[in-house]
């Protein structure tokens, strides 16, 4: 990137789903459906085989969070697992909410300090992309 200062960071890589890496939701669901259903069941904690937790990779950011509270206009450019994790501390959501919170591809989300919390805008590039978003299940299945 010529002409602008900018660092790289490998604590903002993506959530590691270790074994299940690479799969689609619906391919870790036939080839590991157990690990499938504990993950609906605390998404936040759940930990991959072999891979991360949501509550890892927020732990993984906490230094990353400190030093973005420190700086003025930042532009973050990183996946939508660690997206949500920094959009939920800077937005004050519950950590059950974490994990749900909608990061659509190809766009830029613009975070505006307020006197309580941020303000939100959504910058999107008009770029078709497949909706990656999965609400939380209504009825949770169980482990088995």
């Amino acid at each position: 990137m010529a002409g602008l200062d900018y660092e790289r960071w490998k604590a903002l890589d993506e959530l590691d789903a270790g074994l299940c890496d690479a799969r689609s939701y619906e391919e870790i669901q036939q080839k590991h459906p157990q690990e499938f259903a504990r993950r609906d069941q605390d998404k936040y904690n759940y930990r991959y085989p072999m891979g991360e937790s949501y509550k890892d990779v927020v732990q993984r950011l906490e230094p990353v969070i400190m030093e973005l509270e420190r700086q003025h206009n930042v532009l973050v450019i990183c996946h939508q697992a660690v997206m949500r994790c920094i959009l939920a501390y800077f937005l004050d959501k519950p950590y059950h909410e974490l994990p749900y919170l909608k990061c659509p591809l190809h766009t830029v989300i613009q975070l505006t300090p307020q006197a309580y919390g941020c303000k939100i805008h959504h910058h999107a590039f008009g770029i078709d992309a497949a909706d990656t978003h999965r609400a939380k299940p209504e009825v949770l299945p169980e482990p088995k």
